[in-house]
């Protein structure tokens, strides 16, 4: 796949932060520094849920449901990260929601996008290690994006990161 230049930086553009929304305690941290840090430095953030394809392709009418309500609770919990963007730093984030592999989607729309100048993860704080999107995104799949990963320890207290961030 051919990448595209960023161009966060040139006239006409600002950078943005990109942040995986999913269920995970510590997806929290990521949304709390990505809006603060951009906050800071006046950018932007995208929040990017991705729903799995297996989760609906079952029978036709059914599978056509199920991913309608999948869309639906993706987009609640967009919202719910979005609020606490909003009130964190006073950050408007773009929502987006994608269907498919993770690391697959992420670098779509990172590709679609040349704006975006940073991927925000963060990482588990139990001892089964980093988290699932962590240990499969900084690994071989973070060689594949064109832009940096930035991994926030899932301890980090918010004070902690709006020292940092």
């Amino acid at each position: 796949m051919q990448t595209k230049r960023r161009r966060s930086f040139e006239a006409g553009h600002r950078p943005k932060f990109l942040v995986i929304i999913d269920e995970s305690a510590e997806c929290g941290r990521a949304v709390h520094f990505a809006a603060r840090r951009a906050a800071r430095l006046g950018a932007g953030v995208v929040m990017l849920a991705i729903i799995q394809p297996g989760e609906f392709q079952h029978w036709l009418g059914v599978g056509d449901v199920m991913k309608d309500e999948a869309e639906e609770a993706a987009s609640a919990l967009q919202e719910t990260f979005a609020i606490h963007a909003r009130s964190a730093a006073g950050i408007e984030p773009e929502k987006v929601i994608r269907t498919g592999p993770t690391a697959d989607e992420i670098l779509k729309l990172i590709m679609e996008d040349e704006d975006i100048a940073y991927l925000v993860l963060a990482a588990a704080t139990g001892n089964e290690g980093p988290g699932p999107l962590v240990a499969s995104l900084a690994g071989k799949a973070a060689a594949m994006f064109p832009i940096p990963v930035v991994i926030v320890p899932g301890a980090m207290e918010d004070a902690e990161i709006d020292a940092l961030a």
